[in-house]
């Protein structure tokens, strides 16, 4: 028995859950999202709530269970509240600059790097050394933060490049002198 899959998703005032089918579309003031459930699981809404549950209780389907819950439950939250996630960019002379739908990267090569951000996410720079990432799809919003560090993941020998706002970045020790001897 799933206990993720078992438990209630709340639905805050001003989010529109629709669910037809196999498909559960939530509207919200963050947004719209869109989900096709597989065969086997289906979602019911009553008094506010919103109910996962398996129809088929085959091995596939109670594996899916908890997953899908958890899935519906982020677009609730999402269109909502949203997601957000926070980078940093550390080295010299490294900086950022969000300009409509794109953001202009300097960090360390030879030409500006220019990324074009999906439509349904916002990137701000409230310094020249912090991107913020924000969103109603929690899998885009992760997906593009990503992307935007995979330029320039932290270095392990003097932690230049772009992490996440509170990432530990293990360090190495550098070269030391050959013992004489």
């Amino acid at each position: 028995m799933s206990r993720v899959g078992e438990k209630p998703i709340p639905v805050p005032a001003g989010v529109k859950v629709d669910v037809s089918g196999n498909s559960v579309s939530v509207a919200g003031p963050k947004g719209d999202l869109k989900m096709d459930l597989p065969y086997g699981i289906g979602v019911l809404e009553e008094d506010g709530v919103l109910l996962v549950e398996r129809v088929r209780q085959d091995r596939k389907t109670r594996s899916l269970h908890g997953l899908m819950r958890t899935l519906v439950a982020n677009m609730v939250h999402g269109v909502s509240e949203g997601f957000t996630k926070a980078l940093v960019i550390h080295g010299t002379g490294y900086r950022a600059a969000a300009s409509g739908s794109s953001l202009n990267l300097t960090i360390g090569y030879s030409h500006p790097v220019q990324m074009e951000i999906p439509a349904g996410i916002e990137v701000e720079t409230p310094s020249p050394t912090r991107i913020i990432v924000r969103g109603a799809d929690k899998q885009l919003v992760g997906q593009v933060a990503a992307n935007i560090r995979s330029v320039r993941s932290p270095e392990p020998y003097h932690g230049f490049g772009i992490r996440y706002d509170g990432e530990r970045v293990r360090m190495k020790e550098g070269k030391s002198a050959a013992s004489a001897g």
